[in-house]
């Protein structure tokens, strides 16, 4: 099968690992992206908050960033990374073979939904995860926060910026009487139950049902996010450290505890918007970018020949 050799792999084709690649492109670097197609916010139709973005369907933010990266020579293959040997050779899943002098993964992170019937369908829609990149589209609409975790809560406090009418459903969890009294305090109806259902009426969310039969209006569910790492497992079996929650564990350049390898964007900060992981590709390319020319000067001068400018 094909082997191919290059400056730089880039695992993941979403903002992050685009912005990575733009950067080493535009440093004469030879990369390529091995994109699995699937980013985490496809679900939604707008993207908010990234300047001189704002309301763009993300799929022509990465369309318009494809055709960026190739005008500098980047190569982009739709495949999936199976493994990452010794000497940073990816097996591919096609059966190609990618060998590169540094390797970034830009996978993001997989958002684990309750088992409700009507969560999966609903999500990125009218069923939400975060107010910054949505609040703004729903304000002063009747918001529900669905209780996923201890500091649930904490969120519906969150989205009383944007409207007065938020009932907060504990679902599974406890309210403790100190928690309740603020909440109310607030304004936010406190609604206890297990949550079994979200109604939909010409596609459109209308309420939530309860498994007492009760049935409450409201037009839009957030949840706090709950994120796993996508493909961490690739460079945690070269060695690379994992935080608690299933993060990669990365310095300031984004550089993790393997030597040669970057991660960014949700693989390791379950907190970046889309401009965020774009900024954290940007960084990390200029490290790894002076990484490549530090290793070239500490080269013998037969080897640097063909390590210099394209």
């Amino acid at each position: 099968m094909e082997t191919s050799t290059y400056d730089v792999a880039v695992i993941g084709g979403g903002a992050a690992g685009l912005s990575a690649a733009l950067v080493l492109g535009r440093a004469r670097r030879d990369v390529i992206v091995i994109d699995g197609g699937e980013p985490r916010n496809a679900p939604a139709a707008h993207m908010q908050g990234f300047i001189s973005r704002d309301g763009m369907p993300p799929a022509d933010l990465l369309a318009a960033a494809r055709r960026e990266v190739l005008g500098y020579g980047v190569e982009i293959a739709a495949d999936l990374v199976a493994e990452i040997r010794p000497g940073f050779a990816l097996a591919l899943a096609s059966g190609r073979t990618v060998i590169a002098r540094r390797v970034v993964l830009a996978t993001g992170a997989v958002d684990h939904l309750p088992d409700i019937p009507g969560a999966k369908a609903r999500w990125g829609r009218d069923f939400l995860h975060c107010p910054y990149c949505h609040g703004w589209e729903v304000r002063d609409q009747p918001i529900g926060v669905l209780g996923t975790d201890p500091g649930s809560s904490d969120y519906a406090h969150l989205l009383r910026q944007w409207s007065a009418d938020i009932i907060f459903f504990p679902h599974s969890q406890q309210v403790a009487p100190a928690e309740r009294a603020t909440l109310v305090a607030r304004g936010i109806q406190v609604v206890e139950g297990l949550v079994t259902e979200f109604s939909v009426a010409n596609d459109r969310l209308d309420g939530v049902r309860l498994a007492d039969g009760r049935a409450i209006p409201r037009s839009v569910v957030f949840m706090r996010p709950t994120l796993r790492a996508r493909g961490a497992d690739l460079v945690q079996s070269i060695g690379a450290e994992i935080d608690a929650g299933g993060f990669i564990r990365v310095d300031s350049t984004g550089q993790t505890t393997v030597s040669g390898v970057w991660a960014i964007g949700n693989v390791t900060n379950p907190r970046a918007q889309v401009i965020t992981a774009a900024g954290e590709g940007s960084a990390a390319a200029i490290a790894i970018n002076n990484d490549l020319v530090q290793e070239d000067l500490e080269s013998p001068p037969s080897s640097r020949l063909n390590r210099s400018s394209r």
